[in-house]
């Protein structure tokens, strides 16, 4: 039974990784659509997501009937309402990327993208994308490095994200209000797309932790203690 027990923990894990991955791919052609008006690419994210809904739905249901089968305790209780606070974010970033590439559906023929913003929500869909290929690594690894990885990243979104409405609020600004609307979206799609990946990361440092609170510098801590602990030799 025990292992049993294991293998359907493990199976959940595999699950969370499985869902990041599509959300990576979703973030990966949501932004090459709004980029490049690639309705096609648009319509594509925009099927997908009911299959990111689908995963998310299954996991759940599969933590709440371990919980209600096996009563985990310690990390094993960890794993399992990890796994169903994470799947929970991974489903609004499958949002956010199905909500970008709407736009890219919204606009066509024409870009989504206003003038004089095209490089910056280009360097934004980047990070995004960074940030969740960073996001599945972590789910597999559990690495509390690439948790400070994310964090960072999603600090330069931030900052991009507030260039974009210093920009349309500027008197230079000169853009009509379906530009100035597209770009307020675009830009805060981006944004919560990183913040719930932060959400996540945050997530899995509890997991490896047992501490909701910890700070940035425990989590370097905390990293360099699980790399000790890898280290061929130590006891």
């Amino acid at each position: 039974m025990r292992q049993v027990f294991h293998q359907s923990l493990e199976e959940l894990q595999s699950r969370v990784a499985e869902i990041a991955d599509l959300v990576t791919v979703a973030i990966e052609k949501a932004t090459t659509a709004f980029a490049e008006s690639d309705v096609a690419l648009a319509e594509e994210v925009i099927a997908n997501d009911a299959q990111i809904d689908e995963l998310a739905v299954l996991l759940d249901e599969q933590a709440i009937e371990i919980l209600a089968r096996q009563q985990p305790v310690a990390r094993d209780l960890r794993i399992v309402i990890t796994a169903l606070r994470v799947s929970a974010s991974l489903e609004r970033m499958g949002d956010m990327a199905e909500h970008i590439a709407q736009l890219a559906r919204l606009r066509f023929p024409e870009r989504a993208i206003p003038k004089g913003l095209k490089s910056t929500f280009r360097r934004m869909g980047e990070l995004d994308v960074e940030i969740s290929r960073t996001l599945a690594e972590l789910l597999r690894t559990e690495d509390l490095r690439l948790a400070d990885t994310i964090r960072n990243a999603d600090d330069d979104v931030d900052e991009l994200h507030a260039r974009v409405f210093e920009k349309v609020l500027s008197d230079n600004w000169k853009g009509e209000a379906t530009a100035t609307v597209d770009a307020t979206l675009a830009s805060r799609y981006h944004e919560r797309f990183a913040d719930h990946a932060v959400a996540v990361a945050k997530k899995v440092v509890y997991l490896a932790t047992g501490d909701w609170a910890v700070e940035e510098a425990d989590i370097a801590i905390a990293a360099q203690e699980q790399e000790h602990r890898q280290e061929p030799g130590d006891a």
